[in-house]
């Protein structure tokens, strides 16, 4: 795989990457800055297929095929598609970014609180995530991926969006299996079903299957591993959350290991949680709703007889007649056959119940006062050896969110002696280096190794630039003289990482005008070519691709500006930088990327340098 596209750089003329989002086996996903619609923020996927040969024309068949497909989604809940290009042998996908955490993030928030999804919540995610589902399998199009890594709560509406189809890697599936190689499947391990890890062929139950899956974590704080039997394929998720019978039944048949066992598409799953599950009339997701307590799981219905409790009066009386042919003699005195035949025994019956029944209405109507509950999520539940568990009201945990740890080391960095530290950073671990620098000095600092990022502060403890923020490498001039820091952080979703810091420091260079000298240029060999840069109207950028077959030599001119900032950077090849008086500017030899504020106006030259032939991408930027 090639290596990462350095911050800065800018595709197509139009997409400027700020920093890396994510990487996997298949490729990596950038988030860029769109220059051609006001520098909007979209999410730049990129698919690193073999060189040469028939995988490369394939992975283009394939990459053109799927970017059709997504083209044709218009749905308010996926990210929309914007464009699909090839630059450098690398083909990208641009789409929309979407501002939100994902739930996976916001599932490890609670974690640390103590408490998980309620059942409330989770079920309103399904009936917002089902609809979706519903769109994409009516086109024919299958996810592949769902988790909670790949739903964010978009911060703008609460509404769960959809990411990260398994496109890329279904891409690569396909063509490692046309060039005879084994095949990668497309799915994460315990959400996608056994037919979609065994085969790769993916149904739209294969969704309904994950999604399930991704319910079950949300309400249990368990991964599928934890809850899964691997030796009978059974879930055993119920024993560490509490949830309605009803909903369990429609969680545990979308978890059937048979296809065919499953509902066969979203919308019969909406229809099974309609029916015997009362929804909640409120939008968004998620929200703190306290679940209601759910009657015992081994509960079993009474087969008992019903039995009448009252006949009419009439009847009553006609049963208590002889039933002998025999007439009554109308001077017998009649008999008190019941109680009810004495008025005053009657009388104080009376009394007594309406005395029971004012305690009586006295009794429900406290009962009946509503009482708050708890605006608190559910909490995790730890089984116990009796079938049901039976929360404790009184018992309620105390909270202790996980606050990151901060450290620091002071280094003395001079101009013209670099420092490199490597180290390796936890998950929840911030280090800053803290350097003293004077203001006009030039400070670069690079960042090697995957999965941490670094932020540049100024004096002040905030970031000297926006380009400073979340980045592998910056270079610039230091606005003030002061104490600077160097912050790493780890990128979400990894327990461990290694990193390799190098950081330079560069005092400025002053200019000794001498008006009546003329500066001379270095003369470029006979055999160079050169060229000038220019820019098209209203625009700071330039692309120039360009060839070279390792002999002859290619130079190019940039008319800048003193104070100007100019941003380099060259993808196939490596380039040396000479000011305008032909001089090779310090540490300025042998670069991919190069940032500075100028200290003197004129032509600078950038010299290209290559081993042999080849075609290289130069991206130039002054403003």
């Amino acid at each position: 795989m090639q290596p990462p596209i350095p911050t800065g750089t800018v595709l197509q003329n139009r997409y400027r990457l700020i920093n890396l989002l994510g990487q996997g086996g298949f490729g990596r996903t950038y988030l860029v800055e769109d220059q051609g619609r006001f520098n909007e923020l979209c999410a730049l996927k990129e698919l690193t297929p073999p060189q040469t040969g028939y995988a490369l024309d394939k992975s283009k068949e394939l990459f053109q095929r799927e970017a059709q497909i997504l083209y044709q989604i218009e749905h308010p809940q996926i990210p929309k598609f914007r464009a699909m290009f090839e630059e450098d042998q690398r083909l990208f996908l641009a789409q929309d970014f979407v501002e939100g955490k994902t739930y996976r993030d916001l599932l490890d928030e609670r974690k640390s609180r103590g408490f998980v999804f309620s059942e409330q919540e989770v079920l309103q995610l399904m009936q917002q995530v089902l609809p979706v589902l519903s769109y994409l399998h009516g086109k024919g199009i299958i996810h592949r991926d769902i988790a909670p890594d790949n739903m964010i709560l978009r911060d703008r509406d609460k509404l769960p969006v959809l990411i990260d189809f398994g496109v890329v890697k279904e891409i690569a599936t396909r063509l490692q299996q046309d060039v005879g190689k084994h095949a990668t499947t497309v799915g994460k391990l315990g959400y996608a079903p056994i037919e979609q890890m065994q085969t790769g062929n993916a149904y739209p139950n294969s969704d309904l299957y994950a999604l399930a899956v991704s319910a079950v974590v949300l309400l249990t704080g368990r991964e599928p591993q934890e809850v899964l039997d691997d030796n009978t394929m059974t879930w055993n998720w119920q024993r560490w959350c509490q949830v309605s019978p009803a909903f369990a039944q429609v969680i545990n048949r979308m978890l059937s290991v048979t296809p065919n066992q499953r509902y066969a598409s979203a919308t019969q799953v909406q229809q099974a949680l309609q029916s015997p599950i009362a929804t909640s009339p409120e939008a968004g997701v998620p929200q703190t709703v306290a679940p209601r307590e759910a009657p015992a799981q081994n509960a079993v219905p009474s087969s008992m007889a019903t039995i009448a409790v009252g006949r009419d009066f009439d009847d009553d009386r006609s049963a208590l007649e002889p039933r002998s042919s025999g007439k009554r003699s109308p001077n017998a005195i009649p008999e008190r056959t019941t109680l009810w035949d004495d008025p005053w025994a009657v009388a104080l019956i009376g009394l007594g119940l309406a005395a029971l029944a004012g305690i009586g209405f006295f009794a429900v109507s406290s009962a009946m006062k509503p009482k708050p509950i708890a605006d608190e999520p559910l909490p995790i539940t730890t089984p116990t050896a009796s079938a049901t568990p039976t929360p404790t009201a009184s018992v309620k945990p105390s909270p202790t969110p996980e606050v990151p740890k901060s450290f620091s080391q002071k280094l003395e960095l001079t101009a013209g002696k670099p420092v490199s530290r490597s180290g390796s950073l936890t998950a929840n671990q911030i280090f800053t280096f803290n350097i003293s620098a004077k203001q006009a000095q030039t400070l670069s600092a690079a960042l090697g190794g995957e999965g941490v990022l670094m932020t540049v502060l100024g004096p002040d403890g905030k970031p000297v630039s926006d380009r400073a923020k979340r980045t592998t490498y910056w270079e610039g001039e230091l606005p003030f003289t002061g104490e600077y820091g160097v912050q790493l952080t780890p990128t979400k979703g990894l327990s461990k990482a290694d990193f390799n810091l190098d950081l330079k420091l560069t005092d400025p260079v002053v200019p000794s005008p001498s008006p009546s000298v003329t500066p001379t240029v270095t003369p470029s060999p006979s055999n160079d070519k050169v060229g000038r840069v220019t820019f098209d109207p209203g625009k700071t950028i330039a692309t120039i691709l360009g060839k070279t077959d390792g002999k002859q030599g290619q130079r190019y001119l940039v008319d800048a500006k003193a104070s100007q900032q100019m941003t380099l950077s060259i993808q196939g090849a490596k380039m040396n930088i000479l000011d305008p008086a032909g001089n090779p500017i310090p540490d300025a030899k042998g670069l991919t990327a190069w940032n500075a504020q100028l200290a003197v106006g004129g032509d600078y030259q950038i010299e290209i340098v290559t081993s042999g032939p080849a075609d290289y991408t130069l991206s130039v930027e002054v403003r």
